[in-house]
């Protein structure tokens, strides 16, 4: 399968959906990280932009330790706009993935990027006919993600050193400090779960389901 994991900043997929990342490409299956934006410092970022220099090169070294590729949507880092435009925009750059199931942010979150990519995937997956998969992540909850109450569990207890090591990759982005609280997640979910540590989702209500590893 063809597996999207769509968030709002280079880091958020791999804290979100990092372990579940890893188990699909360990099971054989074609993970890919797409990000809303580069983590730029200027919009549009110039071709120097120190922000985007380090956080795609971040990104591509995590992706690569979670055995993903990337991908990068044409948005700036704290400027996150939904419009007809951007619907489109988003729509053809998750369609050239192929997704057979689309994970993305959970829209009722504090960061504006994380509301942001949230709706060009529902949208995008809207006008994919609703054939892919569809799930929501969390991350940072009470900072970031609230209100949510995962409907589905991935026990990540195997590969959570794996997604530690990606997380760490973002060494721009204050590791210690998300992975702390991330790691606490992780640990209730896996309660939930009746695991060592788990990823929670939540399956779009016409979503198909069975697919998670």
């Amino acid at each position: 399968m063809n597996i999207v994991i769509a968030g709002g900043h280079p880091g958020d997929p791999e804290y979100g959906c990092g372990g579940t990342a890893a188990r699909y490409a360990l099971a054989g299956h074609r993970v890919t990280m797409l990000y809303l934006n580069r983590g730029e410092k200027s919009c549009p970022a110039s071709a120097d932009d120190p922000g985007s220099r380090v956080r795609v090169a971040e990104a591509r070294a995590a992706a690569g330790i979670l055995g993903a590729s990337v991908l990068f949507a044409d948005q700036c880092d704290g400027r996150a706009v939904i419009d007809n435009a951007r619907y489109d925009s988003f729509r053809r750059v998750l369609e050239s993935a192929r997704p057979d199931v689309i994970f993305t942010q959970w829209p009722i979150d504090n960061h504006p990027d994380h509301r942001a990519v949230s709706a060009l995937a529902l949208d995008a997956w809207f006008a994919m006919g609703r054939k892919p998969a569809f799930y929501y992540y969390e991350v940072s909850n009470g900072e970031d993600t609230l209100l949510f109450q995962p409907t589905d569990y991935v026990d990540i207890t195997q590969v959570e050193s794996k997604k530690r090591s990606a997380c760490y990759a973002h060494a721009s982005q204050s590791p210690d400090r998300y992975w702390e609280l991330q790691s606490r997640i992780a640990r209730f979910r896996g309660l939930e779960k009746g695991c060592g540590v788990a990823e929670g989702f939540i399956r779009q209500t016409q979503s198909a389901p069975g697919v998670l590893p």
